[in-house]
């Protein structure tokens, strides 16, 4: 029989167990993120993934927040995270610690996802606002553009979907690589 798991039987981390676990070296910024939703539901999804750390850069918004903390389910206590004004200020730190820079973004020279080969341990994965996406001054101090493919009318994700599908691909070929 196919039984369905109950909560206390997935032998989920505590948050300070969690806290102390080892995490893929890899970062998210969030620039200009509009959703309080979509944050929320992006750090789930980064504590599900065991993520370094999260960015919140230019206008979005910062936990403790009711509407991020209804999406998030207590992520936000258990994953790392910083506010920074200016994106391009967290872009220029990491590059000098030798991280792969990368933005989220469909471009002229965009890699499309399932072509991509992470050819370093460390990754920074930029996703932009909603409507504009990533901007072009944080594409130009970006090494690459990733892009997810599509064959729809809308060639757009909501940004929470995205950070879902590029984190677990990147995870997964880092897992087979091995």
């Amino acid at each position: 029989m196919n039984k369905k798991l109950k909560l206390e039987e997935l032998q989920r981390l505590s948050i300070s167990d969690y806290k102390k676990a080892q995490k893929d070296p890899i970062i998210v910024v969030l620039e200009d993120v509009r959703s309080l939703n979509n944050i929320g539901s992006i750090f789930r999804t980064c504590d599900a993934m065991a993520i370094q750390k999260i960015y919140l850069c230019g206008i979005t918004a910062q936990p403790p927040h009711r509407e991020i903390r209804k999406t998030a389910i207590g992520a936000t206590e258990s994953v790392d995270w910083e506010y920074q004004e200016n994106v391009l200020d967290v872009i220029i730190k990491y590059q000098k610690l030798d991280y792969n820079l990368i933005a989220i973004e469909q471009t002229s020279k965009a890699i499309s996802l399932e072509k991509y080969e992470n050819n370093r341990e460390k990754t920074l994965l930029v996703f932009g606002n909603e409507i504009n996406g990533v901007s072009q001054s944080t594409i130009d101090k970006c090494e690459i553009s990733l892009e997810i493919p599509q064959w729809g009318t809308k060639h757009s994700l909501n940004i929470s979907v995205t950070t879902g599908i590029i984190l677990w691909m990147i995870k997964m070929k880092k897992t087979f690589k091995k």
